[in-house]
């Protein structure tokens, strides 16, 4: 399969899900988004890695894992988004060490933030933007419409159990709206079976 590289476009506060953000990825040479649903933690070490400018006072994680792959001669070559369960992303480290390459299992956050630190090229396939990509033209749709289609995407890839969670965190916040949304899809859901 063919690898398609993708971007970091920015990073948003989630409006659906307390303590969340929406990383959007851009295809390098398309239209295709890519919106992935990362922790608070996870955002300000990317954040961090974006804005050359900021210096923390002591390494984050991120830093210290690129600080010690680099003294033992260990290279991030790229990293692949390779797969996408249940709303959830799965990728790859491709790292270098001698001329060896070696794959390794991480969360897509750890590894954009990773590929951010080593300068390393960000790719995934099709049938992944094919899945979970957007269209989103900005000087057509107004900035309520692209967080809508985000979270219609982020709940269509959710299992019914963590439909029913995100229905009660819905409730508590008193977003009324969104809990109907997401009843709505359980529903749709359940009448297909």
């Amino acid at each position: 399969m063919d690898l398609i590289e993708l971007q970091i476009n920015r990073i948003s506060y989630s409006q659906n899900q307390s303590g969340a953000y929406a990383m959007i990825l851009d295809e390098i040479g398309g239209k295709r988004k890519l919106p992935i649903v990362i922790g608070e933690f996870e955002a300000q070490s990317i954040a961090v890695a974006l804005d050359k400018e900021i210096k923390p006072y002591r390494p984050f994680t991120h830093d210290l894992f690129k600080n010690f792959a680099s003294h033992f001669e260990i290279f991030l070559k790229k990293v692949i988004i390779t797969k996408l369960v249940d709303g959830v992303f799965y990728s790859t480290l491709i790292c270098v060490k001698d001329n060896v390459e070696e794959s390794i299992d991480s969360r897509t956050s750890d590894a954009i933030s990773l590929a951010l630190r080593f300068k390393a090229p960000i790719y995934t396939y099709e049938n992944i933007l094919d899945t979970a990509g957007v269209l989103l033209d900005k000087s057509k749709t107004p900035v309520s419409s692209i967080k809508e289609e985000i979270f219609e995407i982020k709940i269509s890839k959710l299992s019914i159990k963590e439909l029913e969670t995100e229905i009660n965190k819905a409730i508590k916040s008193e977003n009324y709206e969104r809990a109907a949304q997401l009843r709505d899809e359980i529903s749709k859901r359940k009448n297909k079976k």
